[in-house]
């Protein structure tokens, strides 16, 4: 489960990022509370426009943040923007502490950190490919959810209890202290970034941006996965605006407000180590857990009381964390290196970019339907999304049931065609890249996924795919 913490540079990583994030977790928690209950009265609409600021510049900024995770020193970039972030956290504090924030500060403090992290996050989520091999970049990746969701364990909650000791303007700048052990960690890293490829000096700065476009284009199963976290990130991931606005509709205040943020935050550590424990991410693994968030929110929207409310949130957060960090894992271990950064800067994009269009609606609707209705629109959203998954391995990869006798059922499916095939010599799975599903030396499936380079997968070997764009590169077997 912690193999990829025996590598030194991701280990000194994995420490700085997880004092960080306690403190971003802390400040995300004070942000959405100050604006719902100290600058408006109650007014989630208002939460929503802060969320669509912070996250709208992550679907506008996808192809220069991509190109710069793609182009220069990760380490370098993570250096600036984490200082950036340290001021922002600064300026934020002592507006509130001197008592001269309003909410236009607000707005324009999330419009600055959306705009930061754009770049920031796409290179923290590629910066880890620099610390460890392709055969511990799954792990890597799930570990990396991990301290995300340990500090979403502890963070929400201390801040709920120092809001109401110390208030709301010391908790930013704790949080701007905090990033004082990610700027020394990465002081301390020594990874080098691995050379450019030939081929992309050679290419203008336009097709150099639009890389990551048309590679995913190529790639059905990738789709998929960001049609996934696009409905998930838009609708369901709107917590600050479900348990803020819950946490009001059962009375409760700041320090109950932290809380729910904590117990979801249970079930997210819980995904996220079970995902550590896994070999490799697959696809099918992101559908299961995305029709659990659906079933999750139907349920968790008709519960009566605060504590059993609450009760529904590990499953909640186990879900989540689940299909996020399988997609993320999926997503760096099967993109060629040579466009990671940007295929991840459109992932990020997808994810993050779906809250400026969700989190105004799932606002509006809290204010004119109720809280409860928040959640009514994440269970529509996970099943929308489940189903969208189910469509696929029907079709591109021909999914099929055939009763053999009584309840006895095997299953055929693009990497296993035949009902004579002996399962146990499949080096396949129903959720490999299609373009290598193989039988003997024979490729099943046309060319729609690239793998990289030395997975830890037996189904994503060294092989590269052409794009039918260099006539002197000789095509792809």
């Amino acid at each position: 489960m912690f193999r990829s913490l025996a590598v030194r540079n991701y280990r000194i990583w994995f420490v700085g990022a997880l004092v960080s994030n306690i403190g971003a977790w802390m400040q995300a928690t004070t942000q959405n509370w100050v604006v719902l209950t100290e600058l408006t009265d109650n007014n989630a609409s208002a939460v929503g426009i802060t969320m669509a600021l912070q996250f709208g510049p992550q679907l506008l900024l996808v192809p220069f943040s991509g190109a710069v995770a793609d182009r220069f020193d990760r380490r370098r970039v993570l250096l600036v923007t984490q200082s950036l972030l340290m001021l922002l956290a600064v300026g934020l504090g002592v507006l509130l502490v001197t008592g001269q924030a309003h909410l236009w500060h607000l707005y324009g403090f999330a419009l600055a950190l959306g705009i930061v992290n754009a770049f920031d996050t796409t290179s923290r989520q590629a910066f880890v490919s620099d610390l460890v091999g392709t055969s511990q970049l799954s792990n890597a990746v799930a570990l990396n959810s991990a301290s995300f969701n340990s500090a979403r364990l502890v963070g929400p909650a201390v801040a709920g209890v120092l809001i109401a000791v110390v208030g709301s303007g010391w908790v930013f700048l704790i949080n701007a202290a905090s990033f004082l052990a990610v700027l020394g960690a990465l002081l301390l890293i020594d990874a080098r970034p691995a050379p450019a490829p030939a081929s992309s000096r050679r290419e203008s700065q336009l097709r150099q941006l639009s890389a990551g476009f048309r590679y995913v284009r190529r790639r059905h199963d990738l789709l998929v996965i960001f049609v996934i976290v696009f409905l998930v990130g838009a609708f369901s991931m709107n917590f600050p605006v479900i348990s803020s606005t819950m946490a009001v509709e059962f009375g409760r205040g700041a320090s109950d407000y932290g809380l729910l943020s904590s117990i979801l935050a249970v079930g997210s550590l819980a995904g996220a180590l079970l995902s550590a424990r896994r070999p490799d991410a697959r696809m099918r693994v992101i559908i299961i857990a995305v029709g659990g968030v659906g079933v999750v929110s139907l349920v968790a929207a008709f519960m009566p009381t605060f504590w059993s409310f609450a009760a529904t949130l590990v499953f909640f957060g186990l879900a989540i964390s689940t299909m996020l960090t399988t997609a993320n894992g999926f997503v760096q271990t099967t993109a060629d290196p040579a466009v990671r950064g940007r295929v991840l800067a459109l992932y990020m994009a997808i994810l993050m970019g779906g809250t400026p269009v969700g989190a105004p609606l799932v606002g509006v609707a809290a204010d004119a339907l109720g809280p409860r209705s928040t959640l009514i629109i994440s269970a529509a959203a996970g099943l929308l999304a489940f189903g969208v998954g189910i469509a696929w391995l029907f079709t591109d990869r021909r999914l099929r049931f055939h009763r053999e006798r009584g309840l006895h059922f095997a299953v055929t499916h693009a990497g296993r065609p035949g009902l004579d095939d002996d399962p146990g010599k499949q080096t396949e799975t129903l959720t490999a890249p299609i373009s290598i599903l193989r039988r003997g030396d024979a490729a099943l499936g046309a060319g729609e996924s690239a793998p990289i380079e030395g997975s830890s997968a037996s189904a994503t070997g060294a092989i590269r795919v052409d794009d039918g764009e260099d006539p002197e590169r000789p095509p792809a077997k």
